[in-house]
């Protein structure tokens, strides 16, 4: 049986300490002075605790790496085995080197008074060290699926006594093109096992995979799929193509204080914005697919620590990213899957505090727009008054945004967003099998 549950809020609001966690994560999270969990670790913990599987739908900022890993450190802790040599007891799987670090960062800090290990892998870097690690033995591994198969297909990892296995991300998953990697690694996982899925979204590639996943799974939704955060100041400007470039620095001077990350859909455009934005007097820095790991571990610190008070940055960064201070995101492109819109503007308005998104839309874009409000549904509320700012009829918009011909159903609103032009497939082979060493295509 699969209980649904919301993200309402109960009766008596449950503390940390009234979970059975064991004392050292408790001091772990008083330390860090988390005493309320979020709706999502509230309805997740005890569950995981009774060793339930379970399907998460929420979206990122919502707390769900602390409500799988508490769990999985208690349970370890209190059943203590001896290291095997590449043989991990907890799998978790990130779509994006950014997440896996993250999510190994939050295991450092929970699990800062037991003596379990962890170990995070992903492509870009030398493979040798993660190799040895792995060797050694560890209690956890957090992964990306390009660089596990790499390590699998070198038989560095063995899955045999996995006793948790987790999906982040899922749906990221399939949008990426790792859903086939994913399908092949679950297949050599141990049938007996605990299994977690977290997706902001359900597509059915993903019910499908849950499907074959879980077992009599827990189902926690904290978070209706594609709504957004009511913090979140919504506004869309109609643009020229040509004028793009004017009304992001026009932004950008704007607001001053905080901040800024732009999103754009091809790799080639991020690091253009950087260069035009640098004309512009305003230092900024890209991330992408292209970029070598250190690179992107730079830029991000230098945006976390403001250096670089301006991040351009494809969908690689939409989802599992967490950095404070965020005030304002523009969005130079608007996204080809309307659901990255709510995953590119959750990135402000965290931890309580407010936040604005602007969407620039140019008149090949305006059927991208109807999408994305249908999504949401609502109606973004439209900029004028300004230079670059153009005024679009209502009769305009509905004719630039009716169905294309030819155009392929699917979806939720019967759109099928076409490849975008950073990402490989979102369905067949992503190019990485078991086999295949050195590769990895975040």
């Amino acid at each position: 049986m699969i209980t649904v549950t919301d993200d309402t809020t109960p009766a008596t609001t449950p503390r940390f300490s009234d979970l059975a966690l064991g004392e050292p994560l408790q001091r772990a999270l008083q330390e860090k002075n988390y005493t309320i969990p979020s709706p999502i670790q509230a309805q997740t913990i005890p569950h995981l605790l009774e060793g339930r599987d379970l399907i998460g739908i929420a979206q990122t900022g919502t707390g769900k790496t602390a409500a799988f890993a508490l769990p999985i450190l208690h349970r370890f802790a209190a059943h203590p085995r001896r290291l095997s040599p590449k043989r991990p007891r907890a799998l978790i799987l990130a779509p994006t080197r950014e997440l896996a670090i993250q999510i190994g960062q939050s295991f450092a800090a929970y699990g800062k008074h037991l003596k379990l290990s962890h170990l995070t892998v992903f492509g870009g870097v030398n493979i040798n060290p993660q190799i040895h690690a792995l060797q050694r033995g560890i209690d956890i591994l957090i992964a990306t699926p390009g660089r596990l198969m790499d390590l699998a297909s070198q038989r560095c990892v063995s899955f045999e006594d996995v006793e948790v296995f987790v999906l982040d991300e899922a749906d990221r998953m399939l949008d990426m093109g790792f859903i086939n990697d994913v399908r092949k690694i679950v297949s050599r996982l141990p049938s007996q096992r605990q299994s977690l899925l977290f997706s902001a979204t359900m597509p059915p590639a993903i019910q499908e995979l849950a499907a074959s996943m879980v077992r009599n799974p827990q189902r926690v939704e904290v978070t209706p799929a594609a709504t957004t955060v009511e913090r979140i100041e919504q506004q869309v400007c109609h643009v020229e193509h040509g004028q793009k470039r004017a009304a992001l620095a026009h932004f950008i001077h704007a607001h001053p204080e905080g901040l800024v990350l732009v999103f754009v859909r091809m790799k080639h455009m991020a690091n253009k914005l950087v260069e035009q934005l640098g004309k512009d007097g305003i230092r900024a820095e890209a991330i992408h697919g292209n970029k070598s790991q250190a690179a992107r571990q730079r830029a991000l610190e230098n945006f976390r620590t403001g250096r670089s008070r301006v991040l351009v940055a494809t969908d690689i960064a939409a989802r599992g990213i967490d950095v404070k201070g965020i005030s304002l995101v523009l969005q130079h492109d608007l996204p080809e899957e309307p659901e990255s819109y709510v995953h590119r503007i959750g990135r402000t308005a965290r931890a309580g505090k407010e936040g604005k998104a602007i969407a620039f839309c140019g008149p090949d874009e305006r059927h991208l727009l109807r999408d994305v409000q249908r999504t949401i549904r609502q109606t973004v509320p439209v900029l004028e008054g300004l230079p670059f700012c153009s005024v679009v009829s209502a009769e305009t918009l509905e004719r630039d945004s009716s169905p294309r011909s030819g155009s392929q159903g699917g979806g939720r609103f019967g759109f099928r967003p076409a490849r975008r032009g950073n990402q490989p497939p979102a369905h067949g082979r992503s190019g990485s099998r078991f086999g295949r060493g050195g590769i990895d295509r975040r």
